[in-house]
């Protein structure tokens, strides 16, 4: 694999072997509390796969599936039941492909392509794979006919692309719309079955360095488990085993902490219905769902959360005094909640509190706007840490995106990002939205609406600017860079003061990748011409993009020739001198760069007005510091200037085309 080469996996790694159902993953150091909580914080890089790696158990065709895709150029297709970890598979597909041992990681990605065109934006540039680029495309959430017909019509363009370019393309078919595949698709398509549930719990305990025994995994419940359970949960049950290790609270046995976590597994909604049940009086259910919601917190601020949520509902206060009720501690050792000797709460059982939260986004559809409100306030109260605030986000936004209300949750997002008084991201906000893009079905919804944001005429406060702008660099620009840099630019050409944030985040991700760095320059040079709209500031970006601290490493000449044509064609003039100054800079510390200097003067076109403002500029970078490099480099492109200038009519022509670059030079 080249250094150009591009490989996104949109979650690689937690529960793998997944199959269906949602993952949450989180980027960059602004989120490092959601590491600590348990929150796994995944970053699109070698180690994350390979992490993913030690936990993958190969479905059965998955050898199969490895042996067509090796060849340069090749689509395959993926077909399984659900649970089976087909998306798990169709990741470590990509991930073995070639070899990245000798490979620089930071510039390594795996794309992930939109599965509708809903998930598309009509300013997103369509696709352009490379040699040895990897592209994932999950089809498996779509269960309608027609939007399946259409889905393959753009499946049919992505693969000729794919094969005309060398690259490698993954797709994961819905596992309900077997009837309705193409025929053209036959050849390509590869079944796997799922693989054996015990493997996939073994590989996952040993992994947490488990000690235990084979044959403690031999009961018949677990088997049962392990024969019916998709992927997912059995990389659950899994969790739950160290879980109930790690609290301490359940016993010093491998068997006791398998059988607390079985019992979460598969018993936990029964008994919050039977509960329920008993527990009729809105106080005592409120409380319930409270700690349920704010289960870690300390007990006063679950008390102030709970309060919060009776007025939320609608729930009228009592006339007797505090001190004639039931006291809280009571209320709460009635209802199965204890207090932890460091003031915070807890349920008795493990698992016990995601139960009780399914249960009431399920049964109590009514509330559910009251809920998002209370969320809202709730999730802002003094006594909650950062890593308080980002459990109630995260416990919300789960149980908000399984009832498929994901406008909710970015509701909250815009709140708590537009009344953010920091100066850097709110937390809330930057989680909330993390929580959609990683959704598997409302990603594109998340995306869609970002682009909303960014796009709409009128202002945009700067919390929600710093939140979008975090999303796009660390979020977007790993799973859908070209989105990323599409949003980032509308950003970055606001008139907000938190314009500069979007702007320096663009230029950061567009030089890291050369692929991106062509696609923002053809963006800015067709928004820079006079006529357009805003011209100004798009050109002034341009600018400082072309800068030599801003190319890619090493440059691309034929992309910057067409980016310095564009600026040098057009004023203001004062936008040169930082641009033409950083390339001299940049030949006086490393003479293999010297092509910028021919480049350059190319790309006046032999103008003489553009060529007597090179030369001024060149005579006062040299006058700057008297340093011999400095007056050598001078002379050096003030020879290129004079060629360029006195060449013979029929040279000129040649003077200013685009420069004929060799490929060790690219």
């Amino acid at each position: 694999m080249t250094e150009q080469d591009r490989v996104t996996v949109s979650d690689p790694h937690g529960p793998v072997n997944n199959g269906e159902g949602h993952q949450y993953v989180f980027y960059g150091a602004a989120t490092d509390w959601m590491t600590r909580k348990g929150v796994e914080s995944l970053r699109i890089a070698l180690e994350d796969r390979v992490r993913l790696a030690d936990r993958f158990v190969p479905p059965r065709g998955y050898r199969i599936a490895a042996d067509h895709l090796e060849k340069p150029g090749s689509v395959v297709l993926l077909e399984g039941p659900p649970g089976s970890g087909r998306r798990a598979a169709a990741i470590m597909l990509l991930h073995g492909v070639g070899d990245d041992r000798n490979t620089d990681e930071e510039r390594v990605r795996v794309e992930e392509l939109p599965a509708t065109a809903k998930d598309e934006n009509r300013n997103d540039k369509p696709l352009t794979p490379g040699e040895g680029d990897r592209f994932l495309l999950d089809l498996s959430g779509i269960t309608d006919e027609e939007e399946y017909t259409r889905a393959q019509r753009r499946l049919a363009v992505h693969r000729s692309k794919v094969q005309e370019a060398g690259a490698h393309m993954v797709v994961v078919l819905p596992s309900v719309m077997e009837y309705a595949h193409a025929p053209d698709f036959e050849p390509h398509r590869v079944k796997l079955e799922r693989p054996r549930g015990v493997a996939v719990v073994t590989r996952y305990l040993r992994m947490d360095r488990m000690a235990f025994h084979p044959a403690d995994l031999r009961s018949a419940g677990l088997q049962h488990l392990c024969d019916r359970s998709p992927m997912r949960e059995l990389a659950r049950l899994a969790r739950l085993v160290k879980a109930a290790r790690d609290s301490g609270r359940f016993g010093s046995d491998f068997a006791g902490w398998l059988d607390q976590a079985m019992h979460a597994v598969t018993d936990r909604a029964g008994e919050v219905g039977q509960q329920m049940v008993a527990v009729r009086t809105a106080p005592e259910r409120a409380l319930l769902l409270a700690a349920a919601v704010f289960e870690g917190s300390r007990a006063d601020t679950v008390y102030e959360a709970w309060q919060r949520l009776l007025k939320e509902v609608g729930h009228k206060e009592e006339v007797t005094s505090e001190f004639a009720q039931t006291d809280f501690g009571e209320r709460l050792k009635a209802l199965g909640i204890e207090r932890a000797p460091d003031g915070r709460l807890r349920f008795e059982r493990l698992a016990y509190a995601d139960a009780v939260r399914t249960y009431f986004w399920a049964n109590f559809p009514g509330v559910r706007n009251g809920l998002r409100d209370w969320i809202g306030s709730a999730a802002e109260l003094d006594g909650l840490t950062t890593d308080d605030q980002v459990d109630v986000v995260v416990r919300f936004g789960e149980r908000s995106l399984a009832v498929r209300r994901p406008d909710d949750l970015f509701g909250l997002v815009v709140r708590w990002a537009n009344d953010a008084a920091r100066a850097s991201s709110d937390p809330r906000a930057a989680t909330a939205l993390e929580l959609g893009l990683r959704h598997e079905e409302f990603g594109g919804r998340f995306r869609r609406r970002m682009y909303e944001c960014v796009t709409r005429s009128g202002s945009l406060s700067d919390g929600l600017a710093r939140v979008l702008t975090t999303a796009c660099h660390q979020s977007l620009g790993a799973t859908h860079p070209d989105q990323a840099v599409v949003r980032l630019h509308h950003l970055a050409v606001r008139r907000e003061g938190a314009a500069h944030g979007a702007r320096e985040a663009l230029l950061d991700l567009a030089g890291r990748d050369r692929r991106l760095y062509r696609l923002l320059i053809d963006r800015l040079r067709d928004r820079a011409r006079p006529e357009q709209p805003g011209a100004h500031s798009h050109l002034h970006l341009l600018a400082e993009l072309l800068r030599s601290d801003r190319a890619p490493d090493p440059p691309r000449w034929p992309d910057l020739f067409l980016g310095w044509k564009t600026v040098f064609s057009q004023p203001p003039t004062e936008l040169w001198n930082p641009l033409v100054s950083s390339w001299l800079d940049a030949v006086a510390d490393d003479r293999t760069q010297e092509m910028a200097l021919d480049v350059m003067v190319r790309a006046t076109h032999g103008r003489t007005a553009a060529l007597h403002r090179l030369y001024v500029i060149a005579c006062g970078w040299a006058r700057s510091a008297r340093h011999p490099s400095r007056a050598a480099v001078a002379a050096l492109f003030w020879r290129h200037i004079d060629q360029a200038q006195y060449a013979r009519p029929e040279s000129k022509e040649r003077a200013g085309a685009e420069p004929r670059i060799t490929e060790e030079e690219r």
